[in-house]
């Protein structure tokens, strides 16, 4: 008999896994999400404002932008579109110019019922590599990013949680 062993690796010691239920279609978080004039307005920890120079959704695509801080700087960010499935998911290499491919994310739309449930899974090559980014802050810029997601597509349904 065949020895039919996966060779498939656990990233739990390498990930992030965020899970939001918004109050808003799932068409309008996914077009809130990947529409230069609406992500401008809320991507981002609080305090940092986002600046897009280029948004091309499509595999293969990319969105190139700056997030500034008053106090920490100018963060140039490069996101590499791998997979665009509207309005279900998004699959991207998330990192810089100089640096394309720091970690992959994976952002599910689900439809409940005229709301969304969205989850982001972020994965890192390797769990020091995820350990050096919380030390920065990851996980708590990421909750934040999403609140104000959050506070913004339901102002834009006209809907509170």
């Amino acid at each position: 008999m065949m020895d039919m062993k996966r060779d498939v690796k656990s990233t739990s010691d390498r990930e992030i896994v965020r899970v939001r239920v918004l109050n808003a279609p799932r068409e309008l978080v996914f077009k809130t999400w990947t529409e230069p004039e609406h992500v401008d307005k809320w991507w981002g920890p609080r305090g940092f404002t986002t600046k897009t120079h280029r948004m091309d959704v499509k595999p293969g695509g990319s969105w190139h932008y700056l997030m500034s801080h008053a106090e920490h700087g100018e963060f140039d960010n490069l996101i590499t579109y791998r997979e665009v499935v509207r309005p279900e998911r998004l699959v991207y290499s998330h990192g810089t110019s100089e640096e394309p491919e720091m970690f992959q994310v994976t952002v599910t739309f689900a439809d409940e019922g005229g709301k969304t449930r969205l989850t982001m899974h972020s994965v890192w090559p390797t769990a020091e590599a995820l350990e050096a980014v919380k030390k920065y802050g990851a996980e708590e810029g990421g909750k934040q990013t999403l609140d104000k997601m959050q506070e913004y597509v339901e102002k834009q349904a006209g809907r509170t949680t």
